[in-house]
């Protein structure tokens, strides 16, 4: 009994308690969710064994510098330019002049057609002119008397000149681009157009071996004398320098050539263009044949 009278106690207190309210969750702010930017590293903030202590003097400006400040370890990167507050608005401040949103909600707001002057309509020469030559008026004095008489004026639909004819569109006439066509993924995967190329070129090299061998092939040409005298070297007979006879044995002094072919190989090539040389020794400038 007494059991089931604590039970009776207690079972009123879980009946309220569930139909209690429960708490909203606390919803935070943005100054919450995102913080107001670190502000730069002072002297002050400093501690021993950090990445930016240094010896000797230290100035605020040296922490400001981003090419001095170094990262701390497990710390994020600190920056050298100070941000504005939280109550900071970014942008130019505009202030409500034509009620804002509502306003423009509410009604809208259609620019009245002002009142056009009536204007005279212009006289049409053209036509006048015409009459008055069908009527067989050629002198001047004859052509304004026609025109005092027969006024004609241009009607407004002749403006042409702020007209322009509306060409025909067809109803069913879509405007803009045309949708790019669908890629053919499935040609990408068989290699189709690989297999083109390779036909498109063996197309080419059959027509082109097809060409080559239809073309009419010249007889040997023979080299007219012009050409067997622009490759003919002419020989040159090489008479021996003359020496003194005390001077035959005496050896040379000085060897500017690196070995014995190269120097052999120079006097060749000297030798060769010694007939079309100027000069006592065939040194000099070459000679027009």
């Amino acid at each position: 009994m007494a059991a089931s009278g604590v039970e009776a106690a207690e079972s009123p207190q879980t009946e309220t308690s569930r139909w209690k309210k429960k708490k909203k969750p606390v919803l935070r702010t943005v100054s919450q969710i995102c913080p107001p930017p670190r502000r730069p590293l002072a002297i002050a903030d400093l501690r021993p064994g950090m990445e930016n202590e240094r010896l000797g003097l230290i100035r605020d400006s040296m922490l400001q510098n981003p090419l001095i400040l170094k990262a701390e370890l497990g710390k994020p990167r600190e920056r050298s330019s100070t941000l504005p507050g939280i109550n900071f608005n970014y942008g130019l401040y505009v202030q409500e002049i034509d009620g804002g949103v509502p306003e423009a909600i509410g009604h809208w707001n259609v620019l009245k057609q002002q009142p056009t002057s009536p204007q005279a309509m212009t006289r049409d020469f053209i036509a006048m002119n015409r009459g008055a030559i069908k009527a067989g008026l050629v002198t001047a004095k004859e052509h304004f008397l026609y025109r005092q008489l027969n006024d004609i004026r241009r009607s407004d639909q002749d403006e042409r000149r702020f007209k322009k004819d509306l060409s025909y569109v067809p109803p069913d006439i879509t405007y803009g681009n045309q949708a790019r066509p669908s890629t053919p993924f499935f040609d990408l995967m068989q290699h189709k157009y690989q297999q083109l190329w390779i036909e498109e070129q063996k197309a080419a090299q059959k027509a082109f071996k097809k060409e080559k061998k239809n073309k009419i092939t010249l007889g040997r040409f023979y080299e007219t004398r012009t050409c067997q005298l622009r490759k003919y070297k002419p020989t040159v007979k090489l008479d021996p320098l003359w020496h003194m006879p005390h001077f035959q044995k005496v050896s040379r002094h000085l060897d500017t050539f690196p070995s014995e072919k190269a120097r052999q190989r120079a006097y060749k090539a000297h030798y060769e263009e010694f007939s079309v040389r100027q000069g006592t020794l065939r040194r000099g400038n070459y000679t027009h044949l």
